[in-house]
């Protein structure tokens, strides 16, 4: 977590000034509280202290209403907790390392959870230092159908192969469900049959790699940091959309175990910067990308635009639309249901923007869950109460057949949200494929809805 040099900067906020969309600057404060007055607050339940709550998943089904955080620092592990009365979250189990064994490392920032055969399951990525005790480790496995018995709740195997960043889990048009992990030491990305690992394979599932290409502005020592699947509903092919050291990538994984590189954008053209998070529009036309950078916008690039080599790779170098909280911060990571995208802005707790013009994107609604001052944020393992603005909230998800707005925060724990308009989300209702970071785990992506002409082609 690194903040630009001042001539990124410089070179971004001539960018945003150039197009008329850099917001208001914000006056420093020792906290932002409260929110927006369309933004209802359903309850808070802390999680016990700085950097031990980490990243969210949220299963959709309103029969299973568990909420997955992730736990971190000296209580690596996760908690589940049930939503079923919002208003009244419970945490009803709780797995941790032994914390008789000394570790160092976060312990694991990213969790998912994924159905095969009619059984749910949670996997929990590893992240421990090289050296510590567990750092062989990539993600833990656990059957969770039980649920809400949490005697239940059985561990089913580990993925070895050492720490990874991130893990997205994803139901593939082929009718594999699918494993992506993005080793932190590592330029590739990993994928794994999750069948085939529940089989007990041998090589545990590992299926193929997604290579991080070569390009001017590639960090020969760091890799992807995130990768998202979703199917794109004009071209019919599975794509991976992968942000890391460079920029952002886009792949076709039809074949996962041989992807094809369709584009690479550009942070900035020409400016070495690393992609944190990068996913698509329901319809495969934009994409919404982060660099996790004080300073730095969200940015949104037209999958259209730049240059389109017969038979090579696309190369886009400039966003067409750029929006921000606060340019004094940053934002970690963000979750679409067109056109509105739900972020985790650190300092800027949960924002919502509403993207129905890329060029133009404006902010509908916030609400602040740090309750931190500002700069006090992520000084590294050694330190984690240091002076950055990586401090807040970390990740966002948002439940399809309610509405339900849920967030985790680094400082303050776990926050559950409405947005005044937003009962559910159908991409039929807005005219777009019914596609999102939720995963349909019994039929798989929506490949017969509305079939837009837009995107990489």
């Amino acid at each position: 977590m690194m903040g630009p040099a001042r001539g990124v900067f410089t070179c971004l906020l001539g960018w945003a000034l150039a197009n008329s969309i850099v917001p208001a600057a914000q006056p420093l404060a020792p906290s932002k509280t409260g929110g927006s007055t369309n933004v209802r607050l359903i309850a808070h339940l802390p999680t016990g202290g700085y950097f031990r709550a980490g990243g969210i998943d949220l299963e959709q089904e309103l029969e299973r209403p568990y909420v997955y955080v992730a736990r971190m620092l000296d209580q690596a592990g996760f908690d589940i907790v049930d939503i079923r009365n919002p208003a009244q979250p419970s945490v009803i189990y709780s797995w941790r390392f032994d914390r008789a064994v000394a570790r160092t490392g976060l312990g694991g920032e990213s969790l998912k959870y994924f159905k095969v055969k009619g059984r749910y399951y949670l996997v929990k990525g590893i992240a421990f230092e090289p050296g510590s005790p567990d750092a062989e480790l990539s993600a833990i496995v656990f059957d969770v159908t039980g649920l809400p018995d949490p005697r239940a709740v059985k561990e089913v195997g580990r993925i070895p192969g050492g720490r990874v960043t991130h893990i997205f889990t994803y139901k593939h048009s082929d009718g594999r469900t699918l494993l992506f992990t993005t080793p932190s030491l590592s330029l590739f990305g990993n994928v794994y049959d999750l069948s085939k690992f529940l089989a007990g394979d041998a090589n545990h599932g590992f299926i193929g790699r997604i290579p991080l290409p070569d390009n001017p502005l590639k960090n020969p020592t760091r890799g992807y940091h995130d990768t998202h699947v979703y199917f794109d509903p004009v071209s019919r092919q599975d794509r991976l959309y992968g942000a890391g050291t460079g920029g952002f990538y886009v792949f076709d994984i039809t074949r996962p175990e041989q992807p094809v590189q369709l584009a690479y954008l550009m942070a900035a053209d020409g400016v070495i910067a690393s992609g944190h998070t990068l996913t698509p529009t329901p319809d495969g036309r934009f994409a919404i990308a982060q660099v996790e950078r004080e300073h730095w916008p969200v940015m949104i690039f037209d999958l259209q635009a730049g240059e389109a080599p017969a038979g090579g790779v696309r190369t886009i170098r400039e966003p067409v639309g750029a929006w921000m909280a606060d340019w004094q911060t940053a934002a970690h990571t963000h979750d679409t249901r067109w056109p509105y995208v739900f972020v985790a802005g650190f300092e800027d707790g949960l924002q919502i923007f509403n993207m129905i013009d890329p060029r133009a994107p404006r902010t509908v609604g916030w609400y602040y869950t740090c309750e931190c001052a500002h700069k006090t944020g992520w000084g590294g393992v050694d330190n984690p109460r240091g002076t950055s603005v990586y401090n807040g909230a970390s990740d966002v998800r948002v439940r399809n057949a309610d509405g339900i707005i849920v967030v985790s925060d680094y400082n303050t724990g776990l926050w559950l949200f409405r947005l005044d308009g937003f009962p559910g989300w159908n991409g039929a209702d807005w005219g777009v494929p019914n596609i999102s970071s939720a995963q349909n785990w019994d039929s798989g992506p929506d490949r017969d809805g509305a079939r837009p002409t837009g995107g990489l082609r």
